[in-house]
């Protein structure tokens, strides 16, 4: 028999992570058929968690449903404690406890209580976009499915690339400049460069590894002028390209939007060390 996977009509942020969770994580369930009930009750009737092929999530009342129990607790997080005894590898992923951390907190409407919860950025989080597909009757159930599903793969992928990210700053060299507390890292993540200023350096130095492109960026709340590292890197690598952004806050010897720029032979340590001159 092929697998069904169960959930209500009008699916949440919380039914479909737990879908996506059996389809990501489980391959017996990778190709299964998921079905709309209504809320709180079970295919066809049958008794929830009975058939091994169909499991219900975030309705029926079986291990799978959240709604019966007292403890703040959601169907993805009972789904992804289910798929730990199975898998793992599971347990240590960093990514993906914070991921299901984060529905959790949605399910139980706890965004409420996050910093400036009524601001507009909020808006742009999955599960205000599938709210608002909703309500514009853009999709169907099936429709919130596949775009929630999407919008997961792509989280989830962030959130590993966050983490990568975390652990390449943890070996950056910090340095001093005049205007504050930078930090330089050899990491092929980009991600280092928003990470690095989020965790308070006034600039944060990129040479990627491979590419040997270097990217330099301030906070854009910083007094950070970086003309004259251009003028100076310029003089000691006239042949790589350096861009300088309007703001002056950013110095580009390579881009994803622009691969013809040409990379700098100068190494970290030495851009490091005309931008502690500066």
């Amino acid at each position: 028999m092929n697998k069904i996977i169960v959930t209500h009509f009008n699916p949440d942020m919380d039914a479909i992570t737990s879908v996506w969770l059996l389809k990501k994580f489980d391959p017996d369930f990778t190709e299964a058929e998921v079905i709309f009930v209504p809320a709180g009750q079970t295919y066809k009737n049958y008794k929830v968690d009975e058939d091994e092929n169909i499991i219900h999530v975030d309705t029926g009342m079986g291990k799978f449903d959240h709604h019966q129990r007292k403890e703040k607790t959601c169907a993805a997080k009972l789904v992804f404690n289910w798929l730990k005894k199975k898998r793992k590898d599971l347990v240590c992923d960093q990514p993906l406890i914070q991921l299901i951390e984060v529905v959790r907190q949605i399910d139980h409407f706890n965004e409420v209580l996050w910093p400036e919860p009524s601001a507009n950025q909020y808006n742009f989080l999955l599960h205000e976009l599938l709210d608002g597909l909703k309500n514009s009757g853009q999709v169907n159930d099936d429709g919130l499915i596949d775009f929630g599903l999407k919008g997961l793969e792509g989280i989830y992928s962030s959130l590993k690339i966050k983490d990568k990210a975390a652990k390449d700053l943890e070996k950056g060299y910090q340095f001093k400049t005049s205007w504050g507390r930078a930090i330089g890292c050899l990491s092929r993540n980009n991600e280092i460069l928003k990470l690095g200023q989020k965790q308070g350096y006034i600039l944060v130095v990129q040479k990627d590894s491979q590419t040997e492109h270097v990217r330099i960026k301030a906070r854009p709340d910083s007094q950070v002028d970086l003309t004259k590292a251009q003028v100076e890197l310029k003089k000691l690598d006239p042949q790589a390209t350096w861009f300088l952004h309007i703001s002056k806050k950013m110095l580009l010897n390579g881009s994803t939007k622009n691969p013809k720029m040409k990379p700098s032979t100068l190494s970290l340590t030495k851009v490091i060390e005309i931008l502690e001159k500066l």
